[in-house]
């Protein structure tokens, strides 16, 4: 009983600390209102709707003309119509209060973070003789975010958390200078609990041990003490951005990355978080199905780099050479590996970016695995477009969602992409989590960023881009032993699915970019 209530309580707080909440409050605000508008202010009746009518004539204009995608720009004229609480919400939303300072300390971070961190002529020279259009990619990646490509880095591919979660126990277990641990979600259970044991073990040797974790987990599975808790245990201990209800729209940018670095020398990252479900010691959805990545080497260090950046935004004094200017380890291994980060307060839309240019230089084949798909109108164009040219594209989805209304607003794609000849299959057996990409069989890319507005948008993410590399071998093979297991997904099957999803997902899609 005191487990359903405790439940209950953090779905209520989910509830107030998320958009929904903010919108449901100024609605009924805008109702409340409007009611007493016309209980007392009768007589100015007329004057009133000139003053909305002026005012919702300015926000058109304003949103027309703003630099949001055109996806947005839809959304938001539909809501700037709504008088008094359309303006209302798009000001609170887009004043992004509280963000100037903090992308102001994020760009002086990275400057000096960068700095550390420079691109490798040869490296670059090398990746433009074996495929200039991928190197193009890559130049991006270093122009916009200084995110370099390496060489001398090993990746290991890991396609389920039951699979890579050993690994990590025993990689952790070999730590002799820091450990640094970045994760959305951490639930106490096998999982964590065993991760924390040697955690402690390692700090009673000497090793540095630092933690950080998504504030919203105080909401979701962790007490808001738990940093004392740790530090206690000599852990050092962030949330990130924790909630603070109605003050700053801060909450919206979450930190959606999962990142474990062990000596500068080996580093985790893919879709698995520190719960059981992760691990299918605990059954929520059916079978977890997720992934994730092992990165021995070079290119290890922009993972550092990732992850003391959003250390070291509260933090007076910055400690970047102690852990980045010490020289990279190198294993010999074939291929090039590029990890790179996607920020909310950026205009450059990285992880979106990348996806899109993976899609446009496909030639013969893409395979997809994500648990959410909430396009915008540039991506649904690029997937379209990769199969209307002929490129076998296809996308693998959960067969039983984890979130009803996401499910809902996946299903408003399907006769689009299926119209332009893209495959796509809902996984049977439970939910797939993965956030992979395969493409012509020698590019890939695995992290945490979904096909959704939240990764692309509004979401702290992480990935690692890998051309030639060895471990694509077992990506691709991973997709085909998971297609087997997929039901196929068609015009037919869509006609067959509760009218209610189909009715939800049709409402959804215009408030798609805010969910």
């Amino acid at each position: 009983m005191g487990n359903k209530r405790k439940k209950g309580r953090q779905g209520l707080l989910r509830i107030v600390f998320s958009r929904l909440g903010i919108v449901s409050l100024l609605f009924l605000l805008n109702v409340a209102l409007i009611i007493c508008g016309f209980m007392r202010l009768e007589e100015y009746l007329s004057d009133f709707f000139w003053v909305f009518t002026l005012l919702q004539i300015i926000f058109v204009i304003v949103v027309f003309n703003s630099k949001s995608n055109p996806t947005s720009k839809l959304t938001w004229l539909l809501i700037v119509a709504i008088p008094f609480f359309g303006p209302m919400l798009y000001i609170y939303v887009k004043s992004d209060l509280g963000h100037r300072t903090l992308k102001r300390r994020l760009e002086e971070l990275h400057g000096k973070a960068t700095g550390y961190l420079s691109q490798d002529e040869m490296t670059t020279n090398l990746f433009r003789t074996v495929d200039r259009n991928a190197a193009a990619l890559a130049s991006y990646a270093e122009r916009n975010g200084h995110f370099p490509i390496y060489d001398g880095t090993a990746v290991t591919y890991y396609p389920l958390g039951d699979d890579v979660f050993p690994v990590m126990l025993e990689e952790l277990k070999k730590a002799r200078k820091y450990i640094f641990l970045e994760y959305f979600i951490i639930t106490p259970g096998v999982m964590w609990d065993s991760v924390l044991d040697i955690l402690t073990e390692k700090v009673k040797e000497g090793v540095e041990v630092r933690l950080m974790y998504d504030g919203f987990c105080e909401f979701s599975s962790l007490p808001r003490s738990y940093p004392e808790r740790m530090r206690r245990l000599g852990i050092q201990t962030k949330p990130f951005a924790r909630l603070q209800p109605f003050v700053s729209t801060h909450y919206n940018y979450r930190d959606h990355r999962k990142i474990m670095v062990i000596d500068g020398e080996v580093a985790f990252t893919g879709g698995v978080n520190m719960a059981d479900e992760y691990i299918n010691r605990e059954v929520r959805f059916g079978h977890w199905k997720d992934s994730a990545i092992r990165i021995e080497g070079k290119a290890v260090m922009s993972f550092v780099m990732m992850f003391l950046e959003l250390w070291n935004i509260t933090e007076r004094e910055t400690e970047f050479g102690k852990y980045l200017d010490c020289g990279a380890k190198e294993v010999v291994s074939e291929g090039f590996v590029l990890p790179y980060a996607s920020c909310p307060l950026e205009d450059d839309r990285v992880g979106e970016m990348v996806y899109i240019d993976l899609l446009n230089r496909a030639t013969e084949s893409v395979r997809i695995m994500t648990p959410y798909l909430i396009l915008d109108g540039e991506l649904q164009t690029a997937l379209t477009f990769a199969a209307e040219r002929g490129v076998k594209v296809e996308i693998i989805l959960p067969g039983i969602p984890d979130k009803k209304s996401i499910y809902a607003l996946a299903k408003t794609h399907y006769p689009a992409l299926i119209d332009a000849g893209v495959h796509i299959y809902e996984y049977t057996p439970g939910f797939v989590h993965s956030k992979n990409v395969v493409v012509d069989g020698r590019e890939a890319v695995v992290g945490t960023i979904n096909f959704d507005f939240r990764s692309l948008y509004h979401h702290f993410e992480c990935a690692a881009y890998m051309f030639g590399t060895s471990c694509i071998a077992d990506i691709i093979r991973d997709f085909d032993e998971t297609r087997e297991k997929c039901r196929v997904v068609t015009r037919e099957t869509i006609k067959n699915e509760s009218k209610l999803i189909l009715l939800l997902g049709l409402v959804l899609k215009q408030f798609a970019p805010l969910l």
